[in-house]
């Protein structure tokens, strides 16, 4: 047995360690002394996982254990320069998991699995395609300079996310009929579980992008059944941050050392709530919009106050332990978003205050509106720049660890959340009215649709080199005893 597989290799080194050859499967490099073929420097690899890694050290020495190489042997026991590298032993399912994992990531992958199975790992994260989708359709619907086609494009956004969403819901539909039990294993999965609260992200983003482009177009029966929608959005959102977290809470311990802003995602929903409530009231009738603005108000409290407590846990995290692994951290990315759509809110919603809010409504001697207003906005502004802080950072982050990064499903947080940090930049560059900022806000409205269509096509190519929806290689991954999630619900 080669060096490599004989080395000890502590979880948290298998999980994130990428092989020497290209992250697209590319040519492997053999090196070899003196024609003895060794896999030593080809299996190079960068300390990452120990966010993945949660089991103990992998030996040489355990059943089943045999590393695995695609490499294709000649008669006199040559090795051929294609070869994949030698990954370590696996003494543990978890793992196993762990190396099978990067190897799909580094294109070492040749099993053939069928399309139903493929669709037995669609899970709640793919709805971060469709918020993302939605995001840049309302931050384009929102723009301070515009110009002919601009209206255009924003309804194909618009357009893509309804069809996206419809087909991202079927997926998942046929995955929970195919495997009774999986719908319950996804929502009390301790990693898939916090995605849940994409679906109805995706939800309140497409109403908000039938307000900009459906209301202009339709009648006022459109007005009346978004009203609706908002208050069924809100109660969907409520029972989700009440009984998800409770679930969390209840049957899972996660360490503090594997925060992420991912575990806010829950109470996400009630972030957009509020930028959702802004654009709805400025085509409802009076009684209408006050109901409205008081919601959105109070809805982006709890989803604002949820975020800061997760801010801390993340923060503690950050301090006390070291960054996520490279393949996480665009995940960095999803703290952005708490501050941007709170700043969204609070400029919006100050604004037209004075048109919703009754002069008399708290019973004061000056206009409640405009007192509202002129706290509203500077509040917008001192939110805002935590968001841009945590943006900074996880934009320094993955910089650091770029080249050890593969594509995941959390590549779509460099779209959602930083489209609501330039929405919330928006509205405040409305309020004071600010020609430089609109026009800043222009230029990154313009950079973040071509990291829409990067991020686009990189998850088509990971569908196609089995990077996603692929055995091991998704958020189901595995339940706490090292099996597919929907295997067991299959066999319960």
């Amino acid at each position: 047995m080669n060096s490599a597989q004989n080395k000890v290799m502590p979880p948290d080194e298998v999980a994130g360690r990428a092989p020497a050859a290209t992250a697209a499967g590319g040519a492997h490099e053999d090196d070899s002394n003196n024609g003895s073929n060794t896999s030593t420097s080809s299996t190079s690899y960068s300390s990452t996982a120990r966010d993945d890694a949660t089991t103990t050290r992998a030996t040489s020495s355990a059943a089943g254990g045999s590393s695995t190489s695609s490499s294709s042997s000649s008669d006199d026991g040559s090795s051929s320069s294609s070869s994949s590298p030698t990954y370590p032993s696996a003494s543990t399912a978890a793992e196993a998991r762990l190396i099978e994992r990067h190897r799909h990531a580094n294109g070492y992958t040749s099993r053939r699995v069928s399309v139903r199975e493929r669709v037995s790992h669609f899970t709640w994260a793919w709805f971060e395609c469709t918020m993302s989708t939605g995001a840049v359709a309302t931050l384009l619907g929102q723009q301070p300079h515009t110009f002919p086609g601009l209206q255009t494009i924003g309804t194909v956004f618009f357009i893509l996310d309804l069809v996206l969403f419809v087909a991202f819901t079927c997926l998942i539909t046929a995955r929970f009929v195919m495997h009774p039990g999986a719908l319950r294993l996804s929502l009390h999965h301790p990693h898939e579980s916090f995605y849940f609260g994409t679906f109805w992200i995706s939800i309140a983003l497409i109403i908000y992008g039938t307000q900009e482009y459906g209301v202009p177009n339709a009648g006022p029966w459109l007005v009346r059944a978004l009203e609706i929608l908002f208050w069924c959005e809100a109660a969907g959102a409520l029972l989700v941050v009440i009984f998800q977290y409770h679930i969390i809470f209840d049957e899972e311990e996660l360490p503090v050392k594997d925060a992420m802003p991912t575990w806010l995602l829950p109470a996400y929903p009630f972030l957009v709530l509020g930028p959702l409530a802004a654009v709805l009231e400025s085509s409802q009738p009076l009684p209408s919009a006050t109901s409205v603005f008081i919601g959105g108000l109070v809805f982006e409290g709890l989803g604002w106050s949820v975020a800061f407590i997760m801010y801390t846990v993340y923060f503690t995290r950050l301090i006390n332990s070291k960054l996520p692994t490279e393949s996480k951290r665009p995940g960095m990315f999803v703290a952005v978003g708490p501050a941007g759509y709170t700043s969204s809110t609070l400029a919006a919603l100050g604004m037209q205050a004075p048109r919703v809010i009754p002069a008399d409504y708290l019973g004061l001697s000056v206009p409640t509106g405009e007192l509202w207003k002129a706290m509203a906005v500077p509040a917008a502004m001192f939110v805002w720049l935590v968001g841009f802080w945590f943006f900074a950072l996880a934009v320094v982050s993955c910089l650091r660890g770029a080249r050890r990064m593969y594509f995941t499903l959390s590549w779509w947080a460099f779209v959602f959340p930083n489209a609501g940090l330039t929405l919330g930049a928006i509205m405040i560059a409305n309020a004071i009215n600010s020609p430089g900022i609109k026009w800043l806000c222009s230029a990154v409205s313009a950079l973040i649709v071509a990291v829409w269509l990067g991020v686009a096509a990189m998850n088509i190519r990971a569908v196609w080199k089995r990077q996603v929806l692929w055995p091991g290689a998704d958020e189901d991954m595995e339940d706490l005893e090292g099996r597919l999630a929907h295997d067991k619900a299959r066999h319960d």
